[in-house]
């Protein structure tokens, strides 16, 4: 659910009522034009906090993959820059955007630059922290990834070091995307 602010739209969250599932939150773009994640409703998706500058960048490589091989199908990346592990992510919105569009050929949805942890945290990654785990808890690093449902619920979270086409997690997409169970195990991010 979202309400209207002075200010524009809020999360449920902040607007102190429980938050149900990921659509209830918004995010801006990195055009700058806020975007209720309502709109994804009937879609699966995969979040992930990126950087441009960690080990882990090239994995934009295979969250575009996913993106491409899969968005026809109801499938998307949202991309959501942080820069609070090691300022792996010092640009502004439009440098980011340029660097991922120059360096690998972005095209999935990509949001701000966010905090996903501490006194600033983003109200959606204040919702994804506070699940239990195997699914929810902290964010540990960049490239952190939940993969949810088609109704919003997050299924699974899957660490950094898990590469976007790994087996494990496109045959958990290609499950939500298919209406069956994705796989029981998830991945501990401990």
């Amino acid at each position: 659910m979202l309400i209207a602010a002075p200010t524009g739209w809020v999360g449920a969250e902040e607007a102190g009522l429980p938050a149900n599932s990921v659509l209830d939150f918004e995010a801006r773009r990195l055009s700058g034009k806020n975007q209720s994640l309502g709109d994804y409703r009937g879609q699966v998706l995969l979040i992930v906090n990126t950087a441009s500058r960690c080990g882990y960048t090239p994995q934009y490589d295979g969250l575009e993959a996913l993106y491409e091989k899969y968005r026809s199908r109801g499938f998307s990346v949202l991309g959501f820059p942080s820069n609070d592990f090691g300022a792996q992510e010092p640009g502004s919105d439009l440098e980011i955007g340029a660097f991922c569009k120059r360096n690998y050929g972005v095209e999935f949805p990509m949001f701000s630059k966010v905090k996903v942890r501490g006194k600033e945290q983003h109200a959606l990654y204040g919702y994804l922290t506070k699940l239990p785990d195997p699914v929810g808890g902290p964010v540990r690093w960049n490239f952190q990834k939940y993969l949810v449902d088609r109704s919003g619920r997050v299924v699974s979270s899957y660490p950094s070091g898990v590469e976007p086409l790994s087996g494990e997690l496109v045959a958990s997409i290609e499950a939500l995307l298919d209406d069956r169970p994705s796989q029981p195990d998830t991945i501990s991010l401990e």
